[in-house]
């Protein structure tokens, strides 16, 4: 944090403090003891005493015992403590030791092939874990997926269904780039791709618009998706040709990514999940399919 910001937590910390010992301090004597006060409530006076002692020396010593953890473990803006304690340090310690603890299991499926270790019961009851645990977020509990997030049930893999393709996915992660082609399109090219998208899905479509967003999608969309729209693979870029649209399917949606782009990321695993971990999730993720 910022070296204001700091001085404000230090100084706003160590100040209540201060501020509680004072009013402790300045109350633990009275002025009529053993009198009343005047404050009578439903029959019950209120008499001038001064708190029990044990409690006014337990509140102080807490106040101290505050002091004393602030001092050695990072409390005060910037001040690290005297421990040398940080919240990361001790993730990574109980990383390690859970690492030693269960990384044998994970490890004695390394050898196994993907495909092998997908009918593997007790390594996929392991890797639908790990799936709950780091994929059911985006791709839901049941792989089925949602809007912008592939359903991992089906045969339609944009970066490729194989063992080893599913597995450089989730270890290297992803990176998709629609570009926007509105200011080379205009609106009214929009329209016409789109109708031209539409027809090589089988939809039905006015010809006349469809046949002139054809031109059009063979200078700015065959270079990713091919000629004929079938997609590439080695691209990322999606089949045009069946019924499966990521972002939807209807007119206005095809439209919308065609205009504004589309940016989509698969985020990279295997340094959160380790080498084994992967392994045996792309086995489950395989065996959601197959």
């Amino acid at each position: 944090m910022s070296t204001g910001y700091s001085l404000f937590v230090i100084f706003g910390t160590l100040g209540s403090l201060l501020a509680f010992a004072l009013i402790l301090w300045l109350n633990r004597n009275v002025n009529n003891p053993g009198k009343t006060t005047g404050h009578v409530y439903d029959g019950i006076e209120e008499y001038d005493n001064p708190m029990p002692a044990w409690w006014f020396w337990g509140f102080m010593l807490s106040i101290v015992f505050a002091l004393g953890y602030l001092i050695y473990y990072p409390g005060l803006g910037n001040f690290p403590g005297l421990s040398g304690w940080t919240q990361i340090g001790q993730l990574e310690e109980q990383q390690a030791e859970a690492e030693a603890l269960y990384g044998p299991v994970f490890a004695q499926y390394r050898d196994m092939p993907i495909d092998e270790l997908a009918e593997h019961q007790a390594a996929m009851r392991m890797g639908r874990r790990l799936f709950l645990n780091h994929c059911s977020q985006c791709h839901g509990t049941a792989g089925t997926g949602s809007r912008g997030y592939p359903n991992l049930t089906d045969d339609h893999w944009q970066w490729g269904g194989e063992a080893e393709q599913i597995r450089t996915t989730i270890s290297e992660g992803r990176q998709a780039s629609m570009p926007p082609w509105l200011s080379q399109l205009r609106e009214d090219g929009i329209m016409q791709v789109t109708e031209y998208v539409l027809q090589l899905a089988g939809r039905e479509v006015e010809e006349r618009i469809a046949n002139a967003g054809r031109s059009q999608y063979e200078q700015y969309c065959a270079a990713c998706h091919g000629a004929s729209g079938t997609g590439q693979v080695a691209l990322g870029a999606p089949d045009l040709t069946d019924d499966v649209w990521l972002y939807g399917g209807n007119r206005e949606a095809i439209a919308s990514v065609i205009r504004d782009g589309r940016e989509g990321e698969m985020p990279a695993f295997e340094r959160r999940l380790g080498e084994d971990r992967a392994h045996i999730l792309s086995a489950y993720v395989r065996s959601l399919t197959h």
